[in-house]
């Protein structure tokens, strides 16, 4: 392999000192700066709408900057961007012409490795007519690898590969390496990413879009309603926040299972933003302490386990939310229709309910409940005929509990 680097560095030192502009741009010869980069703006055009991919880029690369013809017009979406190139002489004019572009530094670097840069540095790399001239299929994949350590999760990598047939009897630094549309599936699938893009397959310039993804991971587990780290098992707060890092976009509740303690929980709401927030109700009669929490994605593990604690639930505290006319809802405790709806909450069942007007048992008592987990239900009954126009009082009781008694105005 040195081998090969060391021809790759001379090859291209000789060609940027012969003519840089020529050789990068494949234009004409002696371009002056001006026509050299207004080369540039398809490629550019296409980087850009390859961007729209990424969520705040702040921090960009370029493999094989050559003298700065992309990075130059590429600077503007970056508060930081740094271009990388084999050849020390491209490198020194390169920085020749991005003396006023603050935030673009370049860097001379071995030809095979981006160990300048930490893991998970950047939110775009990019590469352009560049692994077509490596004559090393193990050169191109080194730098596929290392280009996919440097990017942060949901980070893009966008470049172009030649993808011709591979019928050259001998590759060289200007007639490089041919690497197939199957090889790039195949190294998006080793590498967990996802491929996003792969266009011009069999031609010189076959571009690959690729999104490193995430290892998810359970950060935390909340209560829902009050953001404290206790839920409580049963009652209006038994519902769990789940926040989870890199959960697949393409996630949703009928491919997510959560178990809680080993049994089912029913998840209720998902919402994605920098964590994903995935609500959850607890199952009935879960036990108290610190329970394991699991998280499954079409029957998988998604990531390692956590736990939650789980407090005893308050006692429930029943209660009449409102009294209302059964058809016009804006009424108030005014009854113009002569049917009411009563909504309760925190109660266990409205089969007993018993509902009177004056003493005189309601009729057409029907109950239903509305929401699960404060106990909410709704009772609708019939004024009962004797009941003329005017104030009457309402009593609602329920086995032993007798409910405040209310005013109602039947007109």
């Amino acid at each position: 392999m040195d081998n090969v680097l060391d021809r790759m560095r001379s090859d291209w030192n000789g060609r940027a000192r012969e003519d840089a502009n020529y050789y990068v741009a494949f234009g004409r010869r002696e371009q002056d700066d001006d026509e050299f980069f207004a080369t540039a703006a398809d490629v550019v055009r296409g980087l850009e709408t390859e961007l729209k991919r990424v969520a705040k880029p702040r921090r960009a690369l370029e493999i094989g900057c050559g003298p700065g013809r992309l990075i130059k017009p590429m600077s503007r979406h970056f508060g930081e961007i740094h271009g990388i190139d084999v050849s020390d002489e491209m490198i020194r004019l390169a920085a020749l012409r991005l003396r006023g572009t603050s935030n673009a530094r370049v860097h001379h670097t071995s030809g095979t490795d981006l160990a300048l840069f930490d893991s998970g540095y950047f939110d775009f790399v990019y590469s352009y007519a560049v692994f077509q001239h490596i004559p090393s299929r193990e050169v191109v994949m080194r730098y596929l690898w290392e280009a996919v350590r440097v990017l942060r999760p949901g980070g893009i990598l966008r470049c172009q590969i030649n993808g011709l047939p591979k019928t050259a009897k001998e590759y060289t630094t200007w007639s490089g390496v041919r690497i197939g549309a199957d090889e790039v599936a195949d190294f998006a699938r080793a590498s967990h990413c996802a491929l996003l893009a792969l266009e011009g397959v069999e031609t010189q310039y076959m571009w690959t879009t690729l999104r490193k993804r995430g290892v998810p991971r359970l950060r935390s587990i909340s209560n829902t309603f009050t953001g404290e780290l206790a839920v409580p098992a049963a009652g209006r707060f038994r519902s769990a926040s789940l926040w989870i890092e890199h959960l697949p976009p393409d996630s949703d509740l009928n491919s997510i299972e959560v178990r809680v303690d080993g049994r089912p929980a029913t998840p209720s709401y998902l919402g994605f933003t920098e964590l994903a927030q995935l609500n959850v109700i607890l199952p009935p009669g879960v036990r108290t302490g610190m329970v394991e929490v699991e998280v499954f994605l079409h029957g998988e593990a998604l990531c390692p386990s956590s736990w939650m604690r789980v407090i005893p639930a308050g006692p429930p505290v029943p209660r009449l939310i409102s009294i209302t006319d059964g058809i016009n809802l804006m009424s108030g405790p005014r009854i113009e229709s002569r049917s009411a709806k009563v909504v309760l909450e925190e109660i266990s069942s409205g089969e007993a309910l018993r509902v009177s007007v004056d003493g005189e048992p309601a009729a057409g008592i029907e109950c239903f409940r509305t929401d699960p987990l404060p106990q909410r239900y709704e009772v609708n009954f019939t004024v009962p005929a004797s009941v003329g126009s005017g104030r009457h009082e309402v009593e609602l009781s329920l086995g032993a509990r007798r409910f405040a008694s209310v005013v109602i105005e039947v007109v």
